[in-house]
């Protein structure tokens, strides 16, 4: 006798997104005498003119069930219909039990599957295409999938070529069921040649090893990053847009992770995407806060009124590994 096979929803959708923002603002007036650098030099480099840090009251527990709520409310999705919890991140620092599980317990979940994902800044976008699969695979109704980080944790303060770029935050959304597609094929992948160019500095055991009371430090190699991301990413996103079945023309809104906005602008030009396309620009207020990055940014994006519901959105993301992913989405 054969298996039977679950069958899902026709279609998925983001019904609602949420954000949390830490407390902390830290303009580069702050760090820039520490980094022997300057206001002008930081916001030349990266578009960044101020970034967002945790206090230590702000946990990435904090962060992600706060982001969880805010999309849970916006999507109308009760938590006990979410059927399975994504978390993205980089930064939850116990290697188990996963953050997902946690946050699946405290808000109220009827006993969610739930897992975290290591993907670095492209984990939201994987979360995303996971989420896709399963609404319509039918192993899950409705799939929470939040990105969280606190990369001020693991940023090194005297590193002039990274520190004025971390920060922390978290944001998330609520995949559910449709009439209509509203989440575009995938188009994700890695390329582990370049495995080195982000990564952390040692490993804990190397750390452990030394006796020093600290955590290991990410390091990152800027230029061959920028290179890499500013052609490679277009090219997937292109390719992206293209398994949608719409043109550059057709999108409304280009929301890229918040790495660069030179790496954004490189992109934007490669891709030769239209004036009328509105394009995130986060990171001046926010700073990189990799997982998180894409949907704090659209959080933004629709607070402020440059993107609205049912327009046509590109996300794409690119980070250690290198890993990266991209897919139209329909604004909630």
């Amino acid at each position: 006798m054969p298996l039977s096979s679950p069958t899902g929803a026709e279609y998925a959708t983001i019904l609602g997104v949420g954000a949390y923002r830490p407390s902390r603002v830290v303009p580069n007036s702050e760090i820039v005498e520490r980094l022997d650098s300057s206001d002008e030099w930081i916001r030349t480099r990266s578009g960044i003119e101020q970034r967002r840090w945790a206090t230590p009251e702000e946990t990435v527990e904090l962060m992600a069930i706060s982001s969880a709520r805010e999309a849970l409310e916006a999507s109308g999705v009760d938590a006990r219909q979410i059927d399975a919890v994504v978390v993205a991140t980089v930064t939850h620092f116990l290697q188990t039990p996963s953050l997902a599980t946690m946050v699946a317990h405290q808000l109220g979940t009827d006993q969610a599957a739930a897992f975290d994902i290591s993907a670095a800044c492209a984990g939201f976008c994987h979360g995303i295409a996971l989420a896709n699969d399963m609404v319509r695979g039918g192993s899950a109704g409705h799939v929470l999938v939040i990105g969280v980080e606190r990369l001020s944790d693991i940023t090194d303060p005297d590193d002039r070529s990274s520190a004025f770029i971390f920060a922390d935050g978290a944001g998330a959304a609520v995949v559910g069921p449709s009439d209509t597609p509203g989440i575009g094929p995938v188009v994700w992948g890695s390329d582990g040649e370049q495995y080195d160019l982000i990564r952390n500095r040692e490993t804990w055991l190397d750390v452990l090893e030394s006796g020093e009371k600290r955590v290991p430090h990410l390091v990152m190699q800027g230029n061959p990053v920028f290179r890499w991301a500013s052609f490679t990413m277009a090219k997937v996103g292109l390719q992206a847009l293209e398994r949608a079945g719409i043109t550059a023309d057709e999108l409304d809104v280009f929301v890229p992770h918040q790495a660069n906005n030179r790496i954004t602008d490189a992109m934007a030009r490669a891709m030769k995407l239209p004036e009328h396309v509105k394009i995130a620009r986060d990171i001046a207020q926010q700073g990189n806060t990799s997982a998180a990055s894409i949907p704090l940014a659209m959080h933004r994006m629709l607070a402020e009124g440059e993107a609205k519901s049912g327009d046509l959105a590109l996300i794409i993301a690119f980070g250690a590994g290198l890993a990266y992913a991209a897919q139209v989405v329909v604004v909630p």
